[in-house]
């Protein structure tokens, strides 16, 4: 007791072989959904264009209040989905998505929204994919495309 210790030789052995390949990759963030990784506890990005992608997809997904200290982090299309109006939802959609890109990733350059209704013959519940087209002008990346499914009532 009262001995010093130095968090950073906590929890990796320096014997460890996998300890050189963690020092020389470069983990940019978390793939999500969460899943075991090979090299670390969880797989993670080293692409930075795919870590913006990931970070796009769980900004469009994410609704008003579910982020911790940041209430309207998200584009919060949840409510739409319940309210469904086939006439309104792209015109919400849309300015939902862009304002929150806007905010929260401004380095990206929306391009195109695309909607695909899947009610598989009812009328009451069904799926709707969204599909944006988006570039990143820092980068030079064009056109890149990120797709994600909603289910929707009403």
């Amino acid at each position: 007791m009262g001995e010093k210790i130095n968090f950073k030789s906590v929890g990796i052995k320096n014997n460890d072989k996998s300890l050189e390949t963690i020092k020389n990759e470069k983990s940019l963030g978390f793939k999500t959904p969460l899943r075991f990784g090979t090299n670390s506890i969880f797989s993670m990005h080293t692409s930075l264009v795919d870590q913006i992608q990931d970070n796009l997809k769980n900004l469009i997904l994410t609704n008003h209040g579910e982020r911790l200290s940041r209430y309207d982090f998200g584009a919060n299309l949840h409510p739409l989905c319940f309210e469904f109006s086939a006439d309104d939802f792209d015109v919400q959609a849309t300015t939902r998505i862009k304002t929150a890109v806007a905010k929260y990733m401004p380095f990206i350059s929306l391009e195109s929204f695309q909607t695909f209704i899947d009610r598989n013959n009812n009328e009451h519940i069904g799926k709707i994919r969204i599909r944006i087209t988006y570039d990143i002008p820092l980068l030079s990346i064009r056109n890149k495309a990120i797709e994600v499914v909603l289910f929707i009532g009403g």
